[in-house]
Formats: C-alpha cells, structure tokens, sequence
C-alpha cells in the first residue's frame, strides 16, 4: 500500500478518540502481514525494529481524532483525495503522521541499526492520554523519542503544559432588595477574574509567557436573589520553567474565592538542544533552530526522556472543518523520520566511541 493509499486507508476508518478498536484492530493485521511484530495493549500498538541491546528510540503518534465538527464541505469520515490533498477527519491530526511512521518503519525493515525503534501508535490520546500511559510501561527502557504531530516538520522541542483550576466564590444569599444582608458571590468571582487578568509569571525562553484564561463560569440562582455561590474555571498553559503546584498555589493566596487542581497532569516539557535527539531530528529537517509548542500532547508523559516533537501537516489545521494532507507532505515526512532515526543512531554511536 503506497503513501496515498495509506493514508486514505487510515482515514478511511473512524476512531473518535474512546472508539478506536476498528482502526486498531485492522491496522494491526495489515503490519503483521507485512511482517511486524506487532503487540497489542487494548486499542494501543507497537512494534520493533534492531537491536535490543543499542539505544531505544521511541517513534510516537496516535490513531483517535476528535469528532467532527460543524463547517464541512465534505463527509469528514469519507477521505476526499484531490490534486494530491486528502481531505477527512484525522488526516492531519495525527493519521498522517502515523502513515509516515509506517512508511518509515518499511523503509527501515531492511537495515542494520545500531539500535533499537519503537513505533508506537496509540489511542485517547485526544482525551487524556490513557493510551501512551498504558502503552509506556510495556516499552522498556526509553532513550530518547519522537512525537508524531503535525508541526510543518518544524523541530519542537519545548512544549506547554496544562493546569486547570476550580474556583468557587462563596457568599451569602438575600432578596436583592435587602442587598446589604447578603454577599454577592458573583461579585467576588468577578473581583478574583480581574486579579487572574493582571497576574504575570515568568517567562519561558522558547514559548513565551503564561497568562490565565477563565473559560467556564456558572453562579446565581434567581433573578431576584443575592447570590450565594459562583464557580469558575481558570485555564494556565504552562511553561517548563513554572511548577504546577507552585502556580496553584500563588493563584490561591492571591484570590478570595476557594481554588482547587481540577487538572495538572499535563505537564510542560522541553529537551536541552545539546541532545541527540534533538541534534538528530535538525540535521534530518534541514533546520538550524527549534520551536516551541503551544499544544499538549502525549509528550508530557515522556517526561524525563528527551524528545522532540515533529511530523508531516500543520497544526492549525487540526480540530478544524476540512482538515487535509498533502501527499508531498506525507512523503517528505516518511523521509524525515527515517533520517531521525539514522542520525540518532549514528550520533549515539559516535559519542559512545569518544566516550
């Protein structure tokens, strides 16, 4: 199955993050019968290549999308391919960059590696990352690793974080004739979102500041009525540099309302440029400077492993109506995931040589 057909195939087949089993199921007998090994951990899989006893290079994407959305020209779960763009839910986010990967993978079957990779394609990644984290204890030890997202195989190698906080501003309830009886909670709340507004953290190198975002906010019980209680949800994306708890508890000291971790699993990560990792997927790109990475993905649970994030597509294209592939971008990503792996390899050996 070519580059396109791939693809296409990928698509082909709906896997809304939580539904995932067709798509693996299938995906995992079309790589056996091309002769990997693929193993299985409910709707995640992988598969080896090389040598075992090397250093591990982990080749990372996953196979749930998001549900479609409004604003379609076309059925998002029938891929459309046209002047070499496919069209369909999941083409750029993240199928394309697991049909790269496998491409990859074929094109690597052959070859004596110094070393041993890992192609790992999970699910839920879309919402919460269940899958890497039940895939990653299967794995081994991990040396270094590649995030498959589409990032115009731009070289990522610092990404936000995510911290979601719940606030709840308590007051005391009147008729609103009577106001000075009472305690407006939602008058607290908005006092508290104003301080969020002006509040600054430090910045981070590579991906700028921090700032609070409210995006949720609920309070009130009649029209008539002081109100006694007013929830809002506050959301940071971090950088490496901020400490979740720290930030938590900065935001807690300086606001009336209560506030509480509603979401801190998603931590900031960002590799030193020194890695081979990173020197590897440069030289590979063609590239001389990283980037950052404003979006979460399975990369904060490799914490502690360097890693780069990088793959065929563009981010702003994904989560969006109509989102496409080019086929030249699948192709050129196939190519730079082979090239990652060589230079990893490579490098890794030579530093152990001058060791």
């Amino acid at each position: 199955m070519k580059a396109a057909a791939l693809l296409e195939f990928l698509v082909s087949i709906p896997s809304v993050s939580g539904n995932e089993r067709e798509l693996a199921d299938q995906l995992t007998t079309m790589l056996r019968e091309e002769g990997f090994a693929v193993q299985r951990e409910g709707d995640n899989l992988w598969f080896s290549l090389g040598l075992n006893d090397g250093p591990h290079l982990l080749m990372l994407s996953h196979i749930d999308t998001v549900p479609g959305c409004q604003g379609w020209k076309c059925d998002p779960l029938r891929p459309v391919m046209q002047d070499g763009r496919l069209t369909g839910l999941g083409a750029n986010d993240a199928k394309g960059c697991v049909a790269a990967m496998i491409l990859a993978a074929r094109a690597l079957s052959d070859e004596q590696l110094d070393g041993k990779v890992t192609f790992a394609f999970v699910a839920e990644e879309e919402r919460g990352g269940d899958g890497i984290r039940a895939t990653k204890p299967k794995l081994g030890r991990i040396d270094a690793a590649v995030v498959g997202e589409p990032t115009a195989l731009k070289i990522c190698s610092a990404q936000r974080g995510m911290l979601i906080l719940h606030c709840t501003a308590r007051g005391e309830a009147a008729h609103v004739a009577h106001a000075s009886l009472g305690a407006n909670a939602i008058h607290q709340a908005a006092r508290d979102i104003a301080r969020l507004a002006e509040m600054r953290f430090p910045p981070h190198e590579g991906l700028g500041e921090t700032r609070a975002q409210v995006t949720r906010i609920s309070g009130g019980l009649a029209r008539n009525q002081v109100p006694d209680r007013c929830e809002f949800f506050v959301d940071l994306r971090t950088t490496p540099n901020l400490d979740h708890s720290e930030v938590s508890a900065t935001i807690n000291a300086a606001l009336e309302s209560e506030v509480t971790v509603h979401s801190m699993r998603y931590e900031a990560v960002a590799t030193d440029e020194s890695e081979p990792i990173v020197r590897a997927a440069l030289s590979a790109s063609g590239q001389s400077e990283t980037v950052g990475s404003a979006t979460a993905s399975d990369w904060a649970f490799l914490k502690g492993i360097p890693t780069v994030k990088a793959g065929p597509g563009d981010t702003q294209r994904s989560h969006r109506p109509n989102e496409y592939l080019l086929v030249s971008e699948l192709e050129a990503g196939a190519s730079f995931y082979v090239k990652v792996t060589r230079n990893y390899f490579a490098l890794v050996a030579k530093e152990v040589a001058h060791a």
